[in-house]
């Protein structure tokens, strides 16, 4: 039976979403994008999961584009529904209300980086590179990449990226604040959940709202993220749980000043 393309599995109250096309560096074709689009919805409806990974099978975590498939030639219809796919990704990931963890090696560039890009938090081994090699093909972004990098590096190193097609290592994206974090290959994704136990520690109801309120933010006026705020707020003082979890934070307290 063959491998799907994406892959899922739970680790304690983490989602590990795997791009598994290895022999092509997990490059993006119709099949990957529709497999990553069920394993979102699989995560996002598992109840037992507080965050979420998304990693790639192999050297690469996603070299964008299968160019062999496209050397090949698709017509008009074929590049409707890929970009329509690409599209529908985008969504299911802003739509996934858990915090989503990029563990990033070797390539993440075209479509692969705006994979990246959609995450709340990138940590690159140092052997990642970014870039957007779209201009250099004669394509250009297509999933949202032009809000996503202008958002995290400044409109005008975004413009130098996209117009250049350059691509940069993985000191350079932490520096220019594209990436969170950068460590040894081997600790990749054990560094992602390390990340992700921390996350896992709190609510689940205040992160998903605290991830919209941010995402949402970014468009609103200050008024409308005023009233966001105390909607969300409402929400929480009046959850089942919220006790819960003031306890155990005042236990912690508690614990470190006997300490």
């Amino acid at each position: 039976m063959k491998e799907k393309t994406v892959q899922f599995r739970q680790e304690k109250n983490v989602g590990i979403i795997t791009l598994n096309r290895p022999e092509r560096l997990n490059a993006i074709n119709s099949e990957l994008l529709n497999d990553l689009i069920s394993q979102l919805h699989v995560a996002r409806e598992d109840e037992n999961v507080v965050s979420v990974v998304l990693t790639g099978a192999g050297k690469s975590f996603c070299a964008g584009e299968d160019l062999t498939e496209t050397k090949s030639g698709k017509s008009r219809s074929q590049w409707e529904k890929e970009i329509n796919a690409l599209q529908e990704t985008q969504r299911a990931i802003l739509q996934l209300g858990k915090p989503l963890i990029a563990a990033i090696r070797g390539y993440a560039v075209g479509g692969g980086l705006e994979f990246a890009l959609s995450c709340d938090i990138r940590i690159a081994a140092q052997d990642a590179k970014f870039g957007f090699p779209e201009t250099g093909v004669g394509l250009t972004i297509t999933g949202a990449g032009t809000k996503l990098i202008s958002q995290l590096v400044g409109l005008g190193k975004a413009k130098e990226l996209v117009f250049t097609g350059d691509i940069i290592a993985a000191q350079q994206a932490l520096q220019i604040g594209l990436v969170n974090q950068v460590v040894p290959d081997t600790q990749l994704l054990d560094a992602a959940l390390d990340m992700c136990e921390r996350i896992g520690q709190n609510s689940p109801l205040s992160l998903k709202l605290s991830r919209i309120a941010l995402d949402e933010g970014l468009h609103a006026s200050f008024e409308q993220t005023l009233a966001l705020e105390a909607r969300h707020l409402l929400a929480c003082v009046t959850s089942v749980n919220q006790e819960k979890f003031v306890a155990r934070k005042l236990a912690q307290m508690k614990k470190k000043s006997r300490s």
